[in-house]
Order: C-alpha cells, then sequence, then structure tokens
C-alpha cells in the first residue's frame, strides 16, 4: 500500500493537469459535455471502456465484476458562481468549481490510473462512476435509475469529498461515523395569490407581499419551537413580489431549503410548513400553495463499511493521515451540507469520506461554495491513493 501512495505521488503533476482543465471548462446539472468528453477521452487513454449511465460516466476494471464490485464516486458538476478566485486557471464563463467536484473527478481518474496497474489483482472488480448533477441532488438518483448499481452489481460503495479551511493538516483523510452524517434534503417554493391595487387604497386589495413576508416569519418558529435543537435548518433564501412601490403586489413567491437528519422529523416539518404558510395566508386574506421540488434522503454510512475504510486507509497513508470524523469533536460526524450520494447509500453499504485540503492560516480560508474558495492542489494524491486503496482493499477482502 505504501507504493501505492509513491504513485500517486508521480503522478501528482498529471493529477493537476487534470484538475486545472476540468476548473478551467466548469459545467453545471446535467448539460456537462466538455467535462464528460475529457472524462472518457482519460479513461479510454487509461485502457478503460467508459460507458454513459443516463447521463453519467461510468467504466470497469477487474477480473471478475459479476461477483459484485465497489463503487467509487467523484461528482463533477459545478456551481452558477461568478468565480473570483484569482487563480490563472479560473473559469470565465460564469460557472464554478467551488465545491471541488474537479479535484474529486482528477483523483478518481488518478485511482482508476492505478487500478490499471493492479487490475491482476482485482478478484472481484472495481466501478468508477463520474456523476453529475450532484449540486442540484440529482445526479446519484439518475444514476441508479439507469443501472449502476446493476450490470456489474454493486456490494459496496463510496466517496470522497475535499474540503478546504479545515484546521488540520492538507491530506489528512476523514471517515464518517456510522450512522447518519448528511441530512435529507428539500427544496420548496411558495406561491401566495392576493389582489392587485393602487397602493393609496390597499383596502381594495389583498396584499401578498405581506402575506408572504408574515409566512416566512412564522417558518422561524418550527425549528425553533416545534423540533428538538439541531435536528433540522430550515431556511428561506429567496422572496420576490411586486412590479411597483406604489401599488400592493398580487403574487408573492419565497423559496428555501429543509434539512432533516430523519425522515419523521422530515415529514413532520414539511406538513408543518404547509400548514403554518396556508394558515398565514388565509389570515391575511390570501391564497397560498407550496411546493416540494428535488431533494435527497438522508445519507447512511454502513458501520462495517466505514471500519474497512478506516483500515484500508491507514494501510495506504498511514494512521496519522487519517481520523474518523469522531475524533475531531463533531457530534457523529454530522454537518449540514446534504449529498445525493446519500441514493445509492440507502442502497447499498457505503461510507463518505472527506479530504482535508487547506487550513485557513495557510491561505485556504474561505469555505465550500464561496466565489474566491481554492483548494490545496497538492492532496490530489492523496484523495487519488485513497480511492485507490479502498478498491485494492475490497477485493482483497470482499
Amino acid at each position: 500500500m505504501e507504493t501505492l501512495l509513491k504513485q500517486a505521488k508521480a503522478l501528482q503533476k498529471e493529477l493537476v493537469s487534470y484538475r486545472r482543465f476540468l476548473h478551467a471548462h466548469a459545467e453545471v446539472g446535467f448539460d456537462l459535455p466538455v467535462t464528460k468528453n475529457f472524462i472518457k477521452e482519460k479513461l479510454s487513454e487509461i485502457g478503460y471502456t467508459p460507458t454513459d449511465c443516463g447521463r453519467a460516466v461510468v467504466a470497469t476494471a477487474g477480473n471478475a465484476p459479476e461477483k459484485g464490485v465497489i463503487l467509487l464516486r467523484a461528482d463533477m458538476d459545478a456551481l452558477p458562481i461568478g468565480e473570483r478566485s484569482g487563480l490563472p486557471f479560473a473559469c470565465k464563463t460564469g460557472n464554478m468549481h467551488a465545491c471541488g467536484h474537479d479535484l474529486h473527478a482528477a483523483m478518481l481518474l488518478g485511482a482508476a490510473k492505478l487500478l490499471k496497474l493492479r487490475e491482476s489483482a482485482l478478484s472481484r472488480g472495481v466501478k468508477f462512476l463520474f456523476q453529475p448533477a450532484e449540486e442540484i441532488l440529482q445526479g446519484a438518483k439518475d444514476a441508479i435509475e439507469n443501472g449502476v448499481l446493476k450490470a456489474p452489481p454493486v456490494s459496496a460503495a463510496a466517496m470522497l469529498h475535499a474540503i478546504p479551511d479545515l484546521p488540520i493538516q492538507s491530506g489528512t483523510l476523514i471517515v464518517s461515523a456510522a450512522g447518519v452524517t448528511a441530512p435529507a434534503a428539500d427544496y420548496f417554493k411558495t406561491e401566495i395569490k392576493g389582489k392587485a391595487c393602487h397602493g393609496s387604497s390597499p383596502q381594495n386589495g389583498v396584499d401578498a407581499l405581506t402575506a408572504a413576508a408574515h409566512a416566512v416569519l412564522a417558518l422561524q418558529e418550527l425549528p425553533a419551537r416545534e423540533i428538538a435543537a439541531g435536528s433540522a435548518v430550515l431556511t428561506v433564501g429567496r422572496l420576490q413580489a411586486g412590479d411597483a412601490g406604489n401599488a400592493i403586489a398580487d403574487v408573492a413567491v419565497f423559496e428555501g431549503t429543509l434539512r432533516a437528519f430523519d425522515e419523521e422529523t422530515r415529514a413532520f416539518v414539511k406538513k408543518r410548513l404547509q400548514e403554518i404558510v396556508s394558515g398565514v395566508a388565509k389570515t391575511f386574506r390570501a391564497k397560498a400553495k407550496v411546493t416540494f421540488g428535488g431533494g435527497c434522503p438522508s445519507l447512511f454510512n454502513d458501520k462495517k463499511t466505514t471500519a474497512f475504510a478506516m483500515n484500508a486507509l491507514w494501510e495506504a497513508v498511514g494512521e496519522r493521515g487519517v481520523l474518523s470524523a469522531e475524533d475531531l469533536g463533531k457530534a457523529a460526524g454530522r454537518n449540514g451540507g446534504s449529498e445525493d450520494f446519500a441514493y445509492i447509500s440507502r442502497e447499498t453499504p457505503s461510507v463518505m469520506i472527506a479530504l482535508a485540503a487547506g487550513r485557513a492560516e495557510d491561505g485556504y480560508k474561505y469555505p465550500l461554495h464561496h466565489p474566491k474558495a481554492v483548494f490545496d492542489e497538492n492532496t490530489l494524491c492523496y484523495g487519488a491513493a485513497a480511492y485507490a486503496a479502498l478498491g485494492l482493499a475490497f477485493n482483497e477482502n470482499g
């Protein structure tokens, strides 16, 4: 396994070139033509035969994949954020890899190369999944619906996420604790309808803006008074109403997200959200309609798979380079961001692994999704080695 890390370090310049190309050509959602073509081209050069799985890219290595493989997943979509990182390879299209997916894809390409060299040792197999649309929480579900967990069948799965602005050494791998570590997510949109009129005669209309404002404020009582602390987060991030300052708005729209760590709380908050909004709107003589869009379940880490990952990564990079999320003092390693790998985790034993990608004191002070976010590229070889180590260990022990 030590040889694996040395070989990954030897690929560092190549990994950086992969990452910088992907970063400069950031694309969003499912529409990733340049990204997908690049991934396929590199996989083909390594010796794989990449195929489409829905709108994802898949390749498989191994000698008996029909016995069940481990799925190694990297997301590859960016965000519609104007980049202000100052990097010489910054994207200029209005999109940005502000969540590190360019690193993830480059690392998995590196792992694919490392494992191709060891394909004779893969008694079962490894499936590489390059997934789109994680940021809109739809890509994993689409891949599952198109058979990514079948033909060959998947027996275990793992993902890796690079994170800057962590107070630990770059390159450190953090294995999630067993259980739920990322919340379920739901997007919602509320439309409140009133009656327009002149601003000087509000009694002749029904003010949709006022009703919406009161509804937004009322919703703050849900996490504050109706559920246990820390079990859910409800955010309204957009409110829009009216066309003129001297007219009563007939329509108001607000949108937001719900995050919950268990399905019971998730269902309760969704039900109460609709009841509160409808009740407040009715109080102000308006009508309300709440619709829920895309989302994902909570991400569940299998106990045996997390233990397997710890052992595999220890062998690859040494115990000093691997931590459990519990070692960082976070309750069960939970975080507030949702992750659509959750769909996969609900279908097969899975584990989520984080990679420290820059400390604030070293200049990596902006968090994920920030327009100035930067990542420590020196971690690319560690991520590639981690992915490859998981693939090898599964085949040795699976």
